[in-house]
């Protein structure tokens, strides 16, 4: 089933007299949208009674949620102590999503640093196979991470890399942030081709799991370092364009869930999104 909603609350959500995020799956439902994901970018504020009633609300209103980990994760970094906190924001971010009704963790793998490219990805490889070791012995089960595709060179989270950590274990689900994408590529998404390319090696290397991606969306500024800044669906120049996109989608009979990125409309353009998919 295609799942498509927002990352965040627009300001429509909170001009028409909702305060409350847990208030968001009712508002989704709407206007037609089915997923919503909740970022603890900056930490976490949340209280697990207001999870709790997060997690009452996607049941009662059919709402696929996911969330982001913080940002502060570097599974690349050379310092153990670091790397124990990288754990203890993933085991966290998997509580939480838990109490909310979801079971999908996105969340950003490493920044190269002072290393090699290659030195950083073995790091990062093997960082995460230590974390799901350690996932397992903490007795969890049931969730999904979802490694992101990165917008800038120095980050680790090309597209390459991202289906590469997924093949370490099925429990890992790629993100492909196509913005992201499109900024590393410096705007080289933007025919069903260009997409296409990138799918066909994906369904080659994970298979059917590919069908089930997480995918963020929105159009996005970049210069030569990569991403700049989201923009919104007005966007005519960066892109990239999502109905190549959705034709895709249609066409590989894929059920991904779709979270829109978009700077301050990312309800609005989820909208967009869902009809331009009704369409094709």
């Amino acid at each position: 089933m295609l799942r498509i909603g927002p990352s965040g609350n627009s300001a429509v959500f909170y001009d028409s007299g909702h305060t409350h995020s847990y208030e968001a799956p009712e508002f989704l439902k709407s206007i037609d949208l089915n997923a919503y994901e909740y970022s603890f970018g900056r930490g976490f504020g949340m209280k697990d009674e207001t999870a709790l009633k997060m997690g009452e609300e996607v049941a009662k209103y059919d709402i696929a949620l996911s969330v982001h980990a913080p940002y502060y994760i570097n599974f690349a970094n050379p310092d153990p102590e670091m790397i124990k906190k990288s754990f203890g924001y993933i085991e966290e971010s998997i509580k939480k999503v838990r109490l909310m009704g979801g079971n999908r963790v996105v969340f950003h793998s490493a920044t190269q640093g002072k290393m090699t490219r290659e030195e950083a990805l073995k790091t990062t490889h093997d960082n995460i196979k230590k974390l799901l070791a350690y996932l397992d012995e903490q007795g969890f089960e049931d969730y999904i991470l979802c490694p992101e595709t990165m917008g800038k060179y120095s980050q680790i989270g090309n597209l390459n890399e991202i289906v590469d950590l997924c093949l370490i274990d099925s429990r890992l689900m790629p993100c492909f942030d196509f913005g992201h994408l499109n900024c590393l590529l410096q705007g080289g998404l933007r025919s069903y081709e260009d997409y296409r390319i990138l799918m066909d090696y994906t369904l080659e290397k994970l298979g059917e799991r590919a069908k089930n991606l997480h995918i963020h969306f929105s159009k996005i500024m970049y210069g030569k370092g990569g991403e700049i800044k989201h923009l919104d669906f007005s966007d005519d120049f960066y892109g990239p364009p999502f109905e190549p996109l959705a034709k895709l989608i249609n066409d590989y009979k894929m059920s991904p869930t779709i979270i829109c990125e978009s700077k301050d409309l990312m309800m609005e353009d989820a909208i967009k999104m869902k009809n331009i998919c009704k369409n094709v």
